[in-house]
């Protein structure tokens, strides 16, 4: 095993219950040793029961995170693990990812001059045990692009159009789309990564 940094306290590295690229990078920028175990859930399934409870985006986030962390702790519940999940909210309305170009189409010209918000949600866990959870928000803001952008932006991103919510990733071609952003960066990649690096000092995994 690579040897851990001296201001990690845990014997070994954290796990990450995500698949997430972004995610693993944004820790490992920070130092933090991380290794993946990705937990099996049906995210579809848990949102459509929320939404049919009224629940908020910003709820269906955390509840999203406590799902996947409840699945990972099973396979190493002797290790502590860090799980996310993100929302987006347009006026109180949940948007997912889009299936196809056209479900893109249709909810960037949705969000077109308008403001929404991207709930990212963390839980730390260990076996049976929630260490700590949060969510953090911010607000952003597209501008009226033209319809002849959008199809030169469509065509740009191709098939990765259907990897995130809101058919954006800001800190690729999705920077086009927008005139006004208030955030933390991290909370709009999906891992809101100070108030993360926070509890793990005060859990004792990272040294004060």
């Amino acid at each position: 095993m690579t040897s851990l940094p001296p201001f990690w306290m845990a014997p070994k590295p954290l796990l990450l219950a995500s698949g997430s690229v972004t995610r693993r990078a944004l820790l490992e920028s920070a130092g933090l040793p991380v290794e993946v175990l990705k937990a099996s859930v049906d995210e579809k399934a848990i949102a459509a029961t929320l939404l049919e409870e009224r629940t908020p985006p910003r709820e269906i986030a955390i509840a999203l995170a406590h799902a996947k962390a409840e699945a990972a702790s099973r396979k190493a519940p002797d290790r502590p693990l860090l799980a996310a999940d993100q929302t987006l909210d347009h006026a109180g309305s949940l948007m997912m990812k889009p299936v196809d170009r056209d479900h893109a189409r249709r909810q960037l010209v949705c969000l077109r001059g308008k403001t929404h918000y991207l709930h990212s949600a963390v839980v730390l866990r260990q076996g049976d045990t929630v260490l700590w959870s949060g969510v953090s928000s911010a607000a952003l803001t597209m501008r009226p692009f033209s319809d002849a952008f959008l199809e030169a932006y469509l065509d740009k991103m191709g098939p990765t159009i259907c990897e995130t919510v809101g058919g954006y990733q800001l800190e690729a071609l999705g920077a086009h789309l927008f005139e006004d952003i208030e955030g933390d960066h991290s909370t709009i990649l999906g891992l809101p990564l100070t108030p993360v690096l926070h509890a793990l000092r005060d859990l004792g995994y990272l040294m004060a």
